[in-house]
């Protein structure tokens, strides 16, 4: 399960999908997760073992951990000291402006080709960081549309300053990956243009060209989820936008637009992954828009 907190609709999610936490420092259980969002996570300080897929980081102050989400990841930590982080989870989109001529630098393909790895900032890098993530804080503060225009481009800046110092990794990365990682791919990126059709793992097969059960074994051994927990997810995701996007649409129209025939069907997972159920959430975004427009 992925929920948190932090998944019901703000303002920040209606004008961009970014979900900015700064210096949280509420207690979690360690409970194995995953999402359809990236996320750049820092530790301040605290004592934390961090899980994700096969690897374990020992974190120490200053570490900077970028996501790509489907992999399994946790924050293990020792209770008896305060546990301190900032976490932003955003939607590749709203970067889009910032990928096209004249800024032509990719700043997500860390994201992409990493996946998931950790910077080790200390010194000036370290100071850096965190200016960037107390401005983008200040800005949140000021809850009006020029603080989250401002927030959104400082964490821009920060996406460049991560970018630069992935460099090295990505330039010693192998160019290619390996035929497994590559079938994954391939599946991810037909699951993310068919997930609102009828799937199967015969339509699967079909356009992969690969048995079923070797398609549905590979996908786990990468991801750490399996197929269908993985459409599902992004399926509820694909809802959760919808539904902050276009507020007027019913919770039976956007249950059917991202693929599920039965709304009861929705109605469980999207409470199971998002903590309340898609009729409260819609519910709380429109409350939400009245507010703003008073």
């Amino acid at each position: 399960m992925w929920k948190t907190p932090s998944m019901l609709p703000t303002a920040s999610d209606r004008k961009g999908m970014i979900d900015y936490t700064f210096r949280s420092t509420s207690p979690i259980d360690p409970v194995l997760h995953s999402h359809s969002y990236y996320e750049v996570y820092y530790f301040h300080e605290g004592k934390c073992n961090y899980l994700i897929g096969d690897k374990i980081f020992v974190l120490e102050p200053g570490d900077l951990i970028i996501m790509y989400g489907m992999t399994l990841h946790c924050a293990k930590i020792d209770k008896s000291v305060e546990y301190v982080r900032s976490i932003v989870h955003f939607e590749p989109d709203i970067l889009r402006p910032f990928l096209e001529p004249p800024f032509t630098i990719n700043v997500l393909q860390p994201f992409q080709e990493l996946k998931n790895h950790r910077i080790q900032l200390r010194g000036k890098d370290k100071e850096e960081a965190e200016r960037i993530l107390f401005f983008m804080h200040e800005q949140q503060q000021r809850q009006d549309r020029i603080g989250d225009n401002r927030m959104r481009l400082a964490f821009a800046d920060l996406l460049y300053f991560v970018y630069e110092r992935c460099l090295q990794p990505l330039q010693s990365r192998p160019e290619l990956p390996s035929e497994k990682e590559r079938t994954v791919q391939g599946i991810i990126s037909f699951l993310e243009q068919n997930y609102a059709e009828d799937l199967n793992l015969e339509h699967l097969q079909g356009h992969m060209h690969l048995s079923r059960s070797y398609l549905a074994k590979i996908f786990k051994e990468v991801t750490g989820v399996t197929i269908f927990d993985f459409v599902y997810r992004w399926r509820i995701n694909q809802a959760r936008i919808l539904f902050l996007i276009q507020p007027q649409l019913s919770v039976t129209d956007v249950g059917f637009q991202v693929g599920f025939k039965h709304l009861a069907h929705f109605s469980r997972l999207f409470k199971q992954h998002i903590g309340v159920t898609p009729e409260q959430y819609r519910k709380q975004v429109r409350q939400s828009e009245t507010a703003e427009s008073e």
